[in-house]
C-alpha cells in the first residue's frame, strides 16, 4: 500500500468523480484509477460503486476512507514536525484565538515575532472558548490565546499573561454618558446587549450584574465582536466588554465607562496540551509570547 494510493483514494472519495481527482491533483484519470484498482486488489474489497457518471463509496469504502484520513493526517504531522526539528525558524505556528483578542493583542504578537522570526508560517484559527480549549486538547492546533484563562482543565498547561478591566460601553446617547467612572448597578434598569449563553464572556458579564444585586436584562444577542458594538452603536442596549476589545477607539455614537464596583476583569493566557509536547516552533513562539508580556508588564 503506498501514500499516493491513499491520496488518490481519499480524493476519488470526497469527489465522487475520478476526472474531477485528477484534475484538482493533476495527474492522469488513468492514473488514478489504476492505483485505486491496486488498492482495492490489496485490500481484497471494492471500495467504490458506480452511480451513473459519477462513483460512490461501498459501506466497506466508507470505513476505510475514515481511517485512511487519520493515517495521512498522522504521516502529514510526522513530516511537518520533521521538518521543524531541522528548520525550526522557518516552521509553521497552529495558533487559536477567540474573537475578543482578534483586534488587538494577536496582531500585536504575531506582529512583535515576526519581526524575530520572519520566516515562520501561521495557521490561525478563529473560535469559541470550548471549541480552541477541546482544539488544543485534541492537538489539532499547538496552542491558544484564550482569556479567561481556563483554572479547572487538568489537560491543559495554563499561563497567564496579564489580567484586564472589563467596562461599560453604553451609546453616546446614554444618561451615564458624560461618566468617567460608575458603578454596576447604576445600569440595572438598561437593556443589556450580551453574547449567548454558553460564551464565556456572557457569563462574566452575567456573574458582575449578580454580583452587583440584579440580574441582566438581555434584550439583544450578538455572536462576535462587531455585532455586539453595533447593537451598542445603534442604541439597542448597554455592554460589558473587556478593555482590550475596546482599545485606542470605541464604536462610533458609544462611549467606554470605567466599571468602579465590582471591580470586573479577566485573565489573559496562553494554552498547551499537557499530554503532547510543542514543536521547537512552537516552543520558540510560547516562550516568546510569556516574555514578550513580562516586559510589558515591567513598563507599564
Amino acid at each position: 500500500m503506498e501514500l499516493r494510493q491513499l491520496r488518490y483514494f481519499i480524493e476519488v472519495a470526497e469527489r465522487e468523480h475520478v476526472t474531477s481527482a485528477a484534475e484538482h491533483l493533476h495527474v492522469a484519470q488513468s492514473a488514478i484509477s489504476l492505483q485505486i484498482t491496486k488498492l482495492e486488489a490489496e485490500l481484497g474489497v471494492t471500495l467504490f460503486e458506480r452511480v451513473g457518471r459519477n462513483i460512490k463509496l461501498t459501506e466497506i469504502g466508507k470505513i476505510f476512507l475514515t481511517h485512511a484520513k487519520s493515517a495521512i493526517k498522522a504521516i502529514d504531522y510526522a513530516k511537518e514536525k520533521i521538518d521543524e526539528y531541522l528548520s525550526p525558524e522557518s516552521g509553521t505556528i497552529k495558533i487559536g484565538y477567540p474573537t475578543s483578542l482578534a483586534n488587538h493583542l494577536l496582531p500585536m504578537v504575531i506582529s512583535a515575532f515576526k519581526a524575530k522570526q520572519p520566516n515562520v508560517s501561521y495557521h490561525l484559527r478563529q473560535g469559541s472558548y470550548a471549541f480552541l480549549i477541546d482544539a488544543v486538547k485534541n492537538g489539532d492546533i499547538g496552542l491558544a490565546l484564550l482569556g479567561p484563562v481556563p483554572t479547572n482543565e487538568i489537560d491543559l498547561e495554563t499561563h497567564i499573561l496579564f489580567s484586564e478591566g472589563i467596562s461599560a460601553l453604553v451609546p453616546s446617547s446614554h444618561p451615564l454618558a458624560e461618566r468617567e467612572s460608575l458603578a454596576l448597578s447604576d445600569l440595572r434598569n438598561d437593556d443589556f446587549v450580551l453574547f449567548p449563553k454558553g460564551y464565556v464572556l456572557h457569563q462574566i458579564a452575567f456573574n458582575a450584574c449578580e454580583q452587583a444585586g440584579f440580574i441582566p436584562q438581555i434584550t439583544a444577542e450578538g455572536e462576535d465582536m462587531d455585532a455586539i458594538k453595533g447593537l451598542v452603536s445603534a442604541g439597542i442596549g448597554v455592554s460589558l466588554l473587556p478593555d482590550g476589545t475596546l482599545y485606542n477607539t470605541t464604536p462610533p455614537s458609544t462611549v467606554k465607562i470605567k466599571i468602579d464596583t465590582p471591580r470586573v476583569k479577566r485573565t489573559v493566557g496562553i494554552i498547551t496540551s499537557k499530554h503532547r509536547e510543542l514543536a521547537p516552533t512552537e516552543k520558540v513562539f510560547y516562550e516568546f509570547v510569556k516574555k514578550f508580556f513580562s516586559m510589558l508588564e515591567q513598563y507599564q
